[in-house]
């Protein structure tokens, strides 16, 4: 069985039958798992393994583990800061920040690897500050080189625990104010402008960046059509002129910004249509099921070939993981964190 283009989600922490049969479907890919999902470390564990075991290739689970206000999982895990701690460690010292990041990068992936989870949807590589206040502590600073440089080094720490990285929301949310969860968000700042942010996407390509989501936003000077259902923007832009050769994931499906593409089975093919390599609806069973039926005969094997490499490598027992000197120390650093709550992240 190959593994197909969509990735849904879960109701509660065990698989139910009706679960079980649309994740046995040709059409599903993937799970993306939510807090909902999550009761301990060891439920969590048997949860994913038992995913994993369901099919011949398995099934990829990823799950939204940014850190601050973006993090899954919390009881048994670490506490992980916002991104734009990394920026305020920056300001004071580069090196310390660099190497805050590569480690907390490390610690995420290797807490989420110790159960199995293949991937986490990060980093963000949005620009903080302007009106970009939906994203706000998600980015890492305002500066697309510094973005870059703490990406980097936090993408090193995720690699050497085994896991990929999805560079989000291409190629930009940082221009605008709705939330796409709720409204659909309209970035009209000129062109050049808006290529401005893609400095943080081009270059972490280049140090081999494994996947990209772009954003639910219309970049009206660019295109028409939301930046997810946009062959300019996925086709000409990122596999053209970036050359970025790695997975490409849709944002939800179900996001209210995501309307106009039509129902889920229409925004499922015209995400696929524009480029992008799997698709997710989450908190929509119906939808989903509309999406399998949709795509029961979908296949793309360049697709297949893109999204082998999201599959999680080398990962310790939690056991292990808590005796190794690393984790330890990471433990220590983010306690860092937690002693400067107070500083400000308007970002």
């Amino acid at each position: 069985m190959t593994r197909g283009p969509l990735m849904l989600d879960l109701e509660g922490p065990e698989i139910t039958p009706a679960e079980r049969e649309m994740l046995l479907h040709p059409a599903a890919g993937g799970v993306i798992l939510f807090s909902r999902n999550f009761q301990s470390p060891d439920q969590l564990y048997r949860l994913v393994s038992e995913i994993h075991e369901l099919r011949d290739p398995a099934l990829l689970v990823a799950v939204d583990h940014e850190g601050g206000r973006v993090q899954r999982f919390r009881e048994g895990f670490t506490r992980l800061p916002p991104a734009a701690w990394f920026g305020q460690l920056y300001e004071a010292n580069r090196r310390h920040a660099c190497e805050a990041a590569r480690e907390v990068g490390w610690l995420m992936a290797a807490e989420l690897r110790s159960v199995g989870v293949d991937f986490s949807f990060a980093p963000v590589l949005d620009l903080g500050g302007g009106a970009g206040r939906v994203i706000g502590d998600r980015a890492f600073h305002q500066r697309p080189a510094v973005v870059t440089e703490l990406a980097h080094a936090w993408m090193q720490g995720v690699h050497a625990a085994g896991m990929t990285a999805v560079g989000k929301h291409f190629p930009g949310h940082g221009g605008v104010v709705e939330d796409s969860h709720h409204e659909l968000p309209v970035d009209r700042r000129r062109g050049e402008d808006i290529m401005g942010d893609l400095q943080p996407f081009e270059r972490m390509i280049g140090y081999g960046l494994e996947a990209i989501m772009p954003a639910h936003v219309v970049y009206e000077q660019v295109d028409s059509e939301l930046a997810g259902f946009s062959a300019r923007w996925l086709k000409d832009i990122l596999r053209g002129r970036l050359r970025f050769q790695g997975a490409i994931f849709s944002d939800d499906l179900s996001m209210n910004a995501a309307d106009a593409a039509g129902g889920h089975g229409d925004r499922a093919l015209a995400a696929l249509a524009a480029g992008c390599d799997m698709v997710l609806v989450c908190n929509d069973p119906a939808g989903a099921v509309q999406v399998l039926e949709t795509l029961k005969e979908y296949k793309d094997p360049v697709a297949q070939m893109r999204l082998l490499r999201m599959h999680g490598r080398h990962g310790a027992s939690r056991d292990e993981m808590h005796l190794d000197p690393r984790w330890q120390a990471a433990v220590r650093m983010i306690g860092e964190y937690d002693e400067t709550l107070s500083l400000s992240l308007d970002l």
